[in-house]
């Protein structure tokens, strides 16, 4: 080799050394340095990438229980049974994460999730049955009849997929259906991804991203009752963090939707059936009682003694059965309306065709499922304001309508 090729060699090496050093210069630390064993044993190999492409990923399962115990990333997003599997960067994990991922190490409160309405009966209530295998729709329906097997929401057909898809499904997706591994519904609806929260869950804002609105106005109602305005103003001083299993009025001395429905109250049952200490099916179009009524009405008011003598919640019981009695035969006036129509020929069997259809399914789905759950919550205007006068309005429109249409038959 002539002196003129080793020197050309030494002068290409050197700029190659050189341009490499420049390039890693610039390169976070993150990817130059081995990470410490605590950072791969808190967030596993995963965060060499992630931390730059996604560090907020990273951060908040830092803060999150799971990082706590040592689960890293892998463990959470390895395939379950069923699920389609796919080569990340030499890693194998599942395509798309489904409760069967979390049910691994969460079994029982799995379990205690299908047997509740934010299952199947949410996802039913837009679609209908025909998503679900036989074997769901029996399990849904011991336990909630007539929520599963029934046909799609006649709204589906006339509003489009474009309406539904980012509309009614991005909230009853808590409950659809993974065909891929036989489960249904996702945990990330009510806990966040990566920190898979219990303070997030027990927010009021985190049920009230679908709990809102004319047609179930929960977190509405919460806000203007007196538990809202208590947890607005103490907030800060609560300890929304703590174990289910250990939390005590020291703790949550205001309650949240949460401390309600399913926490485990100075040392009562935690349930992730949020229907569990339910006795009325307040969003029906006429309200029942539900299957064990007398068993969840006891268990809800074992929780309300936390906080109120007994002959409060007695008062409070009272107030709201008239209501709900009162409201189902308001609504049942306003439908004799519309079924009397029907006989007589003057509107059609199916829904939303005229405009007494319309004011009619307003009455019962809007205003008095909002009166029923303002008696129930403590919200005096939605018992009366948002409740009770628009159903009184309503009622006197759709008489008006009916013998409109009566007129125009000659009638």
């Amino acid at each position: 080799m002539s002196f003129r090729s080793v020197f050309v060699a030494i002068v290409i090496g050197t700029a190659l050394l050189v341009g490499a050093y420049m390039i890693n210069w610039y390169r976070p630390r993150i990817v130059t340095e081995q990470p410490t064993a605590e950072f791969i044993r808190a967030s596993g190999k995963c965060a060499e990438c992630h931390a730059n492409l996604q560090y907020s990923v990273v951060h908040e399962y830092e803060l999150s229980r799971h990082a706590k115990k040592g689960v890293n990333c892998l463990e959470c997003h390895q395939p379950a049974s069923g699920q389609e599997p796919q080569d990340h960067h030499g890693f194998t994990i599942a395509k798309h994460l489904t409760a069967a991922n979390c049910r691994s190490c969460h079994e029982p409160v799995y379990q205690q999730f299908l047997r509740s309405r934010h299952a199947a009966p949410s996802w039913a209530a837009v679609y209908g049955k025909e998503p679900f295998t036989d074997s769901q729709v029996k399990f849904a329906e011991d336990f909630h009849p007539g929520s599963v097997n029934r046909g799609p929401n006649a709204l589906i057909a006339l509003e489009g997929s474009a309406a539904t898809v980012s509309g009614c499904a991005s909230c009853h997706a808590v409950g659809k259906p993974n065909k891929e591994d036989g489960t249904i519904g996702t945990c990330t609806a009510c806990h966040s991804r990566h920190t898979a929260s219990v303070e997030l869950a027990r927010m009021p804002r985190t049920c009230g991203q679908c709990h809102m609105g004319p047609d179930h106005s929960q977190i509405e109602i919460y806000e203007e009752s007196k538990h809202g305005i208590l947890f607005e103003a103490q907030h800060r001083f609560l300890n929304l963090s703590i174990e289910p299993k250990k939390l005590t009025t020291r703790e949550m001395w205001v309650p949240t939707c949460a401390t309600c429905h399913m926490s485990g109250l100075n040392g009562m049952n935690v349930t992730h059936d949020p229907s569990e200490r339910l006795s009325y099916n307040l969003f029906a179009e006429i309200s029942t009682k539900r299957p064990n009524a007398a068993r969840a009405q006891a268990a809800m008011q074992d929780l309300c003694r936390n906080c109120h003598t007994q002959a409060t919640i007695d008062r409070v019981y009272d107030q709201a059965e008239k209501v709900v009695a009162s409201t189902n035969d308001k609504v049942k006036a306003a439908r004799d309306i519309v079924e009397g129509l029907r006989k007589e020929g003057l509107i059609g069997k199916k829904p939303f065709e005229k405009p007494i259809d319309f004011a009619y399914f307003d009455l019962w789905h809007y205003y008095g499922r909002t009166a029923k759950h303002g008696a129930y919550m403590g919200g005096a205007d939605y018992v009366q304001w948002h409740g009770n006068y628009p159903i009184l309005k309503s009622t006197v429109e759709m008489g008006v309508m009916a013998d409109e249409l009566r007129r125009g038959h000659g009638k």
